[in-house]
């Protein structure tokens, strides 16, 4: 009797799978005051209409406190540059509808993402914290990280 054909199985769980694409990412990292901003950026084929001049990127960015006082994010500014130049200014509250608070010793992730009309381009900007129930306002900075795809001819970020 012939043996059926046997489905080729996953390698990895699909939270491995994740995992493994996110160290494989390229990494940006600062520190400001025992508050560590970590981005991970991913170039997302299927969003992206390059014939359209539509570029499209996903970050992931994990905020850690490594201090000594509870911090909140309350708002956020960034600078995006596209591959010619163009610069974008965005401010707002918060990130991605919240305004987390972070003991310390913890940390808060979440995942975004950013449409250029180029195939490159840059991202870095600042968090605005609040130290709740104290009058303490401090800047955290976000690192410079580069926005590149596979249609730019040669990285230059």
């Amino acid at each position: 009797m012939p043996r059926k054909p046997v489905p080729p199985r996953l390698i990895a769980d699909p939270e491995s799978a994740l995992a493994e694409a996110m160290e494989a990412a390229p990494r940006y990292e600062c520190c400001t005051e025992n508050i560590t901003v970590c981005v991970r950026t991913f170039w997302l084929e299927d969003q992206s209409q390059p014939e359209d001049h539509r570029y499209a990127w996903a970050y992931h960015i994990r905020i850690e406190n490594g201090g000594d006082e509870t911090i909140q994010l309350v708002s956020r500014s960034w600078e995006i540059t596209d591959g010619g130049g163009q610069v974008e200014h965005v401010r707002g509250d918060g990130v991605v509808g919240e305004q987390p608070v972070i003991p310390t010793g913890e940390s808060f992730e979440y995942t975004s993402g950013a449409a250029l009309e180029t195939p490159s381009g840059f991202m870095r900007g600042t968090y605005q914290m609040i130290v709740p129930g104290k009058s303490r306002h401090f800047d955290v900075k976000i690192p410079a990280f580069s926005l590149d795809s596979p249609h730019h001819l040669g990285l230059v970020h």
